[in-house]
């Protein structure tokens, strides 16, 4: 039977074809028949606490939810004793949970218990409502819990264990009242809580609510409880039943829909790309609300893309155009900057040339405000001297896939991370800087039997879960990889049936990796022989292999070799063309992708098309009607290199703190301070621009329209959710006024003519429009004409002339490390609560609260040597610069090695330490390798991390809510026994 593709169900009378094995709930979901249905949620799967979905089976009473399809199966959800187990199930409940609905902020039509009683014609209770011995938790800044409230389903359970996997919830089922706990029952506040909020979306009622949804969100809410209680109390007596009170309720929910604006919205943090709901009621951001169809998160969020929104209201954002006049910024109108800043261009332009001017583009602003931008330096000013921030983090991931397989971009979906066998992460604190894409990891680790391999300088979390952790001395993953190639083709485990039809270049390949020994790689990467064995072993047993990798493996002086020895792995063992397989560059910010596929790149047209490409560059000067260099222009990197030369004159910054993310902060500022001419365009007043000569104020992502790609190459629409702040304006329509003033009208109307226009010149995006991204529909390219994208690259061959790939020769020489006086490694990297130098996430009071600044981690051997406790204040000095921070002692490193969050943009940054060495194949900053010595200032103070912090929690794993701890309660009986009983 289990053969067969469908089997006959009936249900009610009727025949209905299901799967094998069908959850019973789903097939029944999909008749028209109802059957109440409040812990079972689509994206969870069967909790099996709640007991409504009761139906009989083959002539017994069980849990829809809980029971697969059998050929045969005699279902019936109406019959009287089936009513009667739900009724029952609906009683306890509502037990367990008072109905006000009126006068409760989650009155908003979406409330599971509201609707399933109202649904099911419930009119009275037969047991009365019980209080709890157990008072409201508000002691978190992001949520609260109201044990009253709560009906002990369980999802906050299931989604916080089996979901996010972050195991900090769990229904403490043995005392004599059972309620959920955070870790061994600590408040919200005090537990390994990181503030995901999926609790919050899963829960079906007000148990868990968003706290800026408290007295917000209903007519009748914002009251003091004692006030509240009484409103609850004279609610009660004066309806005789449910059917007036959810009446009531349900026309006060209709009228909130006037005022409460759900907008479909992109994250604006990582790279992740989820999408979500937003709610705003005026400019009040109330809830972040995921959907189970967001294709890159389903129901999934992080602290900041869930709860750190607060910076788009910020006090600080930038209203008006700001002109320095001679130390003083002044404001301005549009029409002043915008006439000054064309003049200044234009005057620069004449007397020096066009490449004397350069433009960095925004990872932050969307797909078509990196194309307007990339446009404008090409058309407009005529110089391809344009760059965005991926020089800093993913070109030399991108550089490494272009020589091997031809598309800089991951191989397939989160979903095929999900699906592999095994995953490999390199360089990744995957659970800080990619949380969502993580919580798949450690799913599938945890539930499904997935092997995870960990590489990395720091013991993060992801280290924690490995099934094997690994610390190879820093800038030697290219050893290690090849070493590890090299054993998999001597001992002929290669895919030699996929190399011999998808991949040139073996034999050159293979000679190629003949200094890579094992114990070369033991020597040099300090992982000995029989691990690196064991490594290649299980690479080439299993069938699915995907590997991860981020900046600790990009910001080396090898970052394109090392991204190409990943690649190369992959291709010997057949791990690319199938789902569950390939090679995921993690991209770091929201659209550090698109930013770059749509053409803000000195080297490539949008779709990655070069510049020196005679045909390509001709189809561009038709469309624009100008004549375009056929030279790259100058990088981020070189354009700073440039200023100190005396060959670039001004600058145009978009959206990016450069003065702050750029290495050697010093040189970089140097050079901001001998521009002739500079402008930045941002939301508030960073740190760069502070340097500038114009300020011209942008907008967040929630006041404009546009699209973002994410790390899956998936282009998705975000909507206009607020009016833009003061003056402040749009990305594109900022730089079409400035183009304008030049000469060149493009009279687009909205984002949608950009994107048009785009995909009628980039093949990558030729079937890219709005009118197929409406909504959560997203298009992953390449897009052919007709909408067809590609989820999974390389169906059919890879984008060479012989649609086979190539693999790369490579060498290594170790170019960097410590020495006697500087005798110290500084890692650095992101962290969960902080987005980059911080310059949103310190504007939300509830994260800083969390994590209110940088910090130093030492490892407690090194503390002990140095004779510094923790909160020790210590002075860093490279070659370069120095900073200063407070110490956070750790067992995540270990020895002599530091590590040193991004977030800050004050004496704590870290590019004070990095110099001008960078991947000799891309340019991108070695900010990786950092050699310094150590001053210690104060030997102890206050630790920087606070108590509240997450990081000192004590998480609970298991699996699920685990119901059958409730069943086995002396006060719980089997509603259908129930039934059976009285029956």
């Amino acid at each position: 039977m289990a053969d067969q593709e469908h089997i006959v169900v009936t249900v009610n009378g009727e025949e209905y074809l299901a799967a094998p094995g069908q959850n019973l709930l789903d097939l029944i979901n999909t008749t028209g028949n109802f059957v109440p249905q409040i812990c079972y949620n689509a994206s969870l799967g069967p909790v099996q606490t709640c007991d409504t979905c009761m139906v009989k089976a083959d002539g017994e009473i069980v849990r829809a939810c809980g029971t697969s399809v059998e050929a045969g199966m005699e279902v019936n959800t109406q019959v009287d004793p089936v009513n009667a187990a739900q009724q029952e199930a609906l009683d306890r409940i509502l037990q367990n949970h008072e109905l006000y609905c009126t006068v409760c902020d989650y009155n908003n039509g979406t409330c599971e218990i509201h609707n399933t009683v109202a649904e099911f014609g419930l009119e009275h209770q037969s047991r009365p409502f019980e209080q709890k011995p157990y008072a409201i938790d508000d002691s978190s800044p992001f949520y609260r819990y109201d044990p009253d409230q709560c009906i002990l389903c369980g999802r906050c359970v299931e989604v916080c264990q089996d979901v996010q996997v972050n195991e900090t919830l769990l229904i403490d089922w043995e005392r004599e009242q059972p309620r959920v706990v955070w870790d061994n029952d600590v408040p919200i506040d005090e537990s390994s809580c990181v503030s995901c909020g999926q609790c919050v979306t899963v829960c079906p009622c007000n148990a868990l609510i968003e706290t800026p949804m408290v007295g917000e969100a209903g007519y009748m809410t914002n009251h003091e409880p004692g006030l509240l209680r009484s409103m609850i109390e004279v609610t009660k007596k004066a309806e005789p039943g449910y059917g007036p009170l959810f009446a009531v309720s349900d026309t006060e929910a209709a009228m909130r829909e006037e005022r409460i604006d759900k907008t479909k919205t992109v994250c604006t943090y990582c790279g992740v790309g989820c999408t979500f709901d937003v709610w705003t009621k005026g400019r009040k951001v109330l809830k972040v609300e995921p959907q189970p169809d967001s294709p890159a998160n389903g129901i999934s969020t992080c602290v900041k893309g869930k709860f750190g929104w607060d910076y788009v209201n910020s006090e600080e954002r930038l209203r008006k155009p700001l002109i320095r006049k001679g130390d003083a910024f002044v404001e301005v109108e549009w029409d002043e900057a915008l006439d000054y800043t064309a003049k200044r261009f234009a005057e620069i332009k004449e007397a020096k040339g066009a490449d004397s001017l350069g433009f960095i583009s925004s990872s932050k602003a969307t797909n078509e405000e990196s194309y307007s931008m990339q446009k404008f330096a090409r058309q407009v000013i005529g110089t391809n001297n344009v760059d965005n921030c991926s020089r800093y983090c993913q070109s030399p991931a991108t550089k490494g896939l272009f020589r091997t397989v031809g598309h800089g971009g991951d191989s397939g979906s989160i979903d095929d991370i999900a699906k592999a066998d095994m995953v490999i992460t390199i360089g990744s604190n995957t659970a800080e800087s990619h949380p969502v894409l993580a919580s798949r990891i450690k799913r599938s680790q945890k539930l499904l039997g997935q092997k995870l391999y960990v590489f990395d300088l720091r013991k993060h979390e992801m280290g924690q879960r490995a099934d094997r952790f690994f610390q190879p001395k820093s800038g030697t993953d290219l050893v290690w990889l090849s070493a590890v190639t090299k054993y998999i083709i001597d001992k002929g485990w290669e895919d030699r049936a996929f190399i011999d039809k998808w991949v040139n270049d073996f034999e050159q390949y293979k000679k190629s990796l003949n200094m890579f020994t094992l114990d070369y790689a033991e020597a040099l990467s300090g992982i000995s022989e029989d691990e690196l064995k064991h490594i290649a072993e299980q690479i080439a047993s299993v069938d699915k292999l995907a590997i991860c990798w981020a900046m600790g493996v990009t910001q080396h002086q090898l970052g394109s070799d090392t991204s190409t020895a990943i690649s190369n792995l992959l291709l010997i063992t057949g791990n690319y063309m199938r789902n569950g397989t390939g090679a995921y560059p993690l991209r770091g910010h929201n659209n550090v992708q698109g930013c770059s596929d749509f053409g803000s790149m000195p080297n490539f047209f949008p779709g990655y098309e070069k510049v020196a490409d005679d045909e390509v560059r001709k189809r561009y000067e038709d469309a624009w009607g100008v004549d375009i260099p056929g030279e790259p222009g100058k990088d981020n990197h070189e354009m700073i290199g440039a200023i100190h030369e005396g060959e670039l004159h001004a600058l145009y910054v978009l959206g990016e703190d450069t003065g702050i993310v750029d290495a050697n902060i010093n040189y970089v500022t140097a050079a901001f301070e001998q521009l002739e001419f500079f402008v930045v365009q941002d939301l508030f007043l960073t740190e760069t621009a502070k340097y500038a000569d114009v300020i011209l104020p942008a907008v967040p992502s929630l006041e404009k329209e546009g699209t973002f790609t994410n790390t899956e190459r998936r282009i998705q629409r975000l909507y206009q959710a607020l009016d833009p702040v003061g003056d402040s304006r749009p990305d594109w329509e900022i730089i079409m006024d400035l183009a304008a003033r030049l000469g060149f009208e493009w009279c687009y109307n909205g984002p949608s003519d950009i994107m048009d226009e785009s995909a009628s010149l980039a093949p990558l995006f030729a079937g890219v429009s709005y009118d197929r991204l409406t909504d959560y529909n997203s298009l992953q390219w390449p897009v052919a004409a007709d909408g067809t994208d590609s989820p999974l690259l390389f169906v059919d061959g890879f984008p060479f002339a012989d649609h086979k790939a190539k693999l790369y020769p490579l060498d290594y020489e170790h170019v960097y490390d410590t020495n006697d006086e500087y005798d110290l490694h500084v890692n650095n990297g992101r962290v969960l609560e902080h987005f980059h130098e911080g310059n949103m996430t310190y504007k939300s009071e509830a994260i800083t609260r969390k994590m209110p600044s940088a910090f130093i981690e030492v490892s407690p051997e090194l503390a002990s040597e140095r004779g510094i406790n923790e909160g020790a204040e210590v002075k860093l000095i490279s070659e370069a610069g120095d900073v200063t921070g407070p110490v956070h002692i750790t067992d995540r490193v270990s020895g002599r090695e530091l590590y040193l969050p991004l977030n800050d943009n004050g004496k704590t940054a870290v590019n004070y330490l990095t110099d001008n060495r960078v991947d000799k194949d891309s340019n991108t900053p070695a900010f990786k390798e950092i050699a310094v010595k150590m001053e210690v200032i104060k030997k102890k103070g206050k630790s920087p991390l606070p108590p509240n912090n997450y990081r000192r929690g004590n998480p609970q794993p298991q699996i699920g809510v685990q119901p059958e701890r409730k069943w086995a309660r002396n006060d719980y009986e089997f509603p259908g026994s129930q039934v059976k009983q009285n029956g």
